[in-house]
């Protein structure tokens, strides 16, 4: 049975909730939520670890029980101090924390006031009127828990990209080989590189005595097989993720590609376009009354309607087909463009390593910058940097980079943006840094109108770099915050400051229509991963999807350059 990082950040993280709704030692809450925070970080499968008998303590917050506890997941593919919670509580009280709204300890009012263990139950309580009876509810908390629930009803399942990469990409290779098979691509929104993913299109060529549906159905992660013939499957994972696989004719692979990569809305202009030329265009081919003309590639279905090649990640109706007509498909950039990155954290706030070991880690992920940005003070659940405590860890760095070879710190801060629009600590010690990373991080909900205007007002001051998560959002989980993007991104260009687009799978922010927004008027964006342990670079491929979706080039993103170009960029805002 294979076991991916993401199965046991999973339990992990339901550990975390039921002991929660318990009751129990916030520490030991606390412990279960960084290691399912720590396992998703990580840029290796747990259970290539466990088979080579690796040290798993040696991995950041992974003590000897938890250590033991992922050798059991990975043998077995479940946790008994899980199934024990599951006794003591229902399994389904997990479901209610998926409503917005309800954190665990509403949950456990729920439950041990009204009894209430599933959706369907909570939907009938708020239904009566029973919600509103308990304490810290009220009528209007009543209502929001209604009309999340509608909106719960109608959402479809969604997986981060990072997650369905982790199911998507050890099945195409077990596909890949199977004897016969020759070409095996996932196309559908995962080949555009969506920040997320509601299933998976794989298609495969292959010769005609392949096993290749055996293969696929007979899969060890498959829980459900939905249908199967002799070219096409659909099949339940696990994980909840459906897969559908294509088996297609070497002739028609391009066409077959393309219409399966989508997006639908792109689809229908190409085929329009075809039928200007007297095409028909589908999945089959490109055809020419009865006569394919075209469809072994996707550059060849292109052509046929007089255009060139247009990357996966572009493909949504956004004015890619007119781009391409004109000759102005941009070139996008690509991972190793990337020369640094500008946002990470150590163990001197939330980071799991100290500064050499994270720089070590960068230099081995190809970068030859790194930015230590640690949180500022404001933010004391992480016992955020004061004043002393930011210069005495400036003079660490500046003794660091007499020893490093083939790797730069340079010395930043994640300051945190008050609710005024103040920055968290004082010029004095900002005026001495390379690059100030300002961040939201509370007051989520104020309206668009004071959130714009705090944001703005810390833009304007003169050591503010760059950004951070600009949203806010956190995908699957919290929405951005009410924000004016637009105007957030003509005042960057006003102030000659930068905008972030974090890397990290849960963030994926800017979004990507904000970043072609932002490359439109001018403003450069620089990809960082906000790392927080040194596994945390590998994000940057994800990053990178992103900045494609919204057409970066190379020039667009400001850590493309080398250290000295960056150097005079950072003073030239710092100054």
């Amino acid at each position: 049975m294979s076991v991916h990082n993401e199965d046991i950040a999973a339990i992990f993280d339901e550990m975390a909730d039921l002991l929660e709704i318990e009751g129990a030692n916030p520490f030991r809450v606390r412990a279960y939520r960084n290691a399912a925070r720590s396992v998703r970080s990580l840029g290796r499968e747990l259970a290539e670890m466990v088979a080579k008998g690796e040290d798993l303590t040696q991995l950041p917050g992974i003590g000897k029980d938890l250590a033991a506890k992922i050798v059991e997941i990975v043998q077995t593919g479940k946790a008994h101090a899980l199934e024990k919670l599951h006794r003591e509580l229902p399994a389904t009280l997990e479901d209610l924390l998926h409503i917005p709204g309800l954190g665990p300890k509403r949950v456990k009012q729920l439950y041990d006031s009204l009894g209430i263990e599933t959706v369907e139950q909570l939907a009938a309580a708020a239904r009566a009127g029973r919600l509103r009876e308990l304490p810290g509810f009220g009528e209007k908390t009543e209502q929001r828990v209604l009309d999340a629930l509608a909106a719960h009803r109608t959402e479809e399942r969604r997986f981060l990209f990072s997650v369905a990469r982790q199911y998507a990409e050890p099945l195409a290779e077990r596909l890949r080989r199977c004897p016969g098979v020759e070409q095996v691509v996932i196309a559908g929104s995962y080949r555009r590189g969506r920040e997320t993913v509601g299933d998976l299109d794989i298609l495969v060529t292959a010769q005609a005595d392949s096993p290749v549906m055996q293969h696929f159905t007979g899969y060890d992660e498959v829980a459900e097989v939905v249908a199967s013939g002799t070219t096409r499957a659909t099949v339940i994972l696990r994980s909840g993720l459906q897969v559908d696989l294509r088996v297609v004719p070497e002739d028609s692979f391009g066409a077959a590609l393309h219409y399966f990569t989508g997006s639908k809305a792109h689809n229908i202009q190409i085929r329009r376009l075809g039928q200007q030329r007297g095409l028909k265009i589908n999945e089959y081919g490109v055809f020419k009354d009865e006569r394919v003309v075209a469809g072994k590639t996707e550059a060849s279905v292109f052509k046929a309607v007089g255009l060139p090649l247009i990357p996966p990640e572009l493909r949504e109706n956004r004015g890619e087909i007119e781009a391409a007509r004109e000759g102005r498909l941009p070139r996008l950039i690509e991972r190793d463009d990337l020369r640094g990155d500008l946002h990470s954290h150590t163990r001197a706030t939330d980071g799991q390593a100290d500064m050499e070991t994270m720089a070590r880690a960068a230099r081995e992920a190809g970068l030859e910058y790194l930015a230590i940005t640690d949180h500022s003070r404001h933010l004391t659940v992480v016992h955020g940097l004061d004043e002393k405590r930011l210069l005495q860890q400036m003079e660490e760095i500046d003794r660091l980079n007499e020893t490093l070879h083939g790797i730069t710190l340079l010395k930043g801060i994640e300051v945190d943006i008050l609710e005024d629009g103040r920055l968290d600590l004082p010029d004095q010690v900002l005026s001495r840094l390379d690059l100030v990373v300002g961040a939201v991080h509370d007051h989520f909900g104020l309206s668009e109108k004071k959130q714009t205007e705090r944001i703005l007002r810390a833009m304007e001051h003169k050591y503010f770099t760059i950004l951070a998560h600009p949203s806010g959002r956190l995908l699957l989980q919290r929405e951005a915050y009410a924000v004016d993007m637009p105007r957030v991104i003509e005042a960057a260009r006003e102030r000659g400051c930068y905008l972030e687009l974090n890397a990290q799978p849960l963030r994926l922010d800017l979004d990507d229509t904000h970043c072609r927004l932002a490359r439109e008027r001018g403003v450069k964006i620089s990809i960082d991963t906000d790392s927080h342990s040194p596994d945390g670079f590998a994000n940057l491929r994800y990053g990178i999807n992103q900045a494609r979706r919204g057409w970066l080039e190379k020039d667009d993103v400001l850590n493309t350059r080398s250290l000295s170009r960056l150097r005079k960029h950072l003073k030239a805002t710092m100054g």
